[in-house]
């Protein structure tokens, strides 16, 4: 199951806990395609989960992994980085 490092609690809870965001808004993970057949995964923030979703959950923060990303994400922990202007960079690694 994914895991979460302590930064990238820090920064979902930045996030989500913005004004005018519902309590159980979280950060929601899914694949995603690009134009050129290339995939992914997509970031986006989430009024709750969909059905099938995986919901980690982490100090006081909600990660929702869409069913199809679960597999890819078993083994990976999310990080996070802020720069010096405050925009987030979402990171995967192996778990350690």
């Amino acid at each position: 199951m994914l895991t979460l490092t302590d930064q990238a609690v820090a920064a979902i809870r930045d996030l989500t806990n913005r004004p005018g965001l519902p309590a159980q808004t979280g950060l929601r993970i899914e694949p995603q395609s690009t134009a050129d057949g290339a995939s992914g995964l997509a970031l986006s923030l989430s009024d709750g989960p969909q059905a099938g979703d995986q919901v980690i959950e982490e100090a006081d923060v909600q990660v929702f992994v869409q069913h199809e990303a679960a597999p890819v994400l078993a083994d990976k922990a999310l990080d996070a980085q802020v720069n010096d202007e405050g925009e987030v960079s979402f990171l995967l690694q192996q778990q350690a």
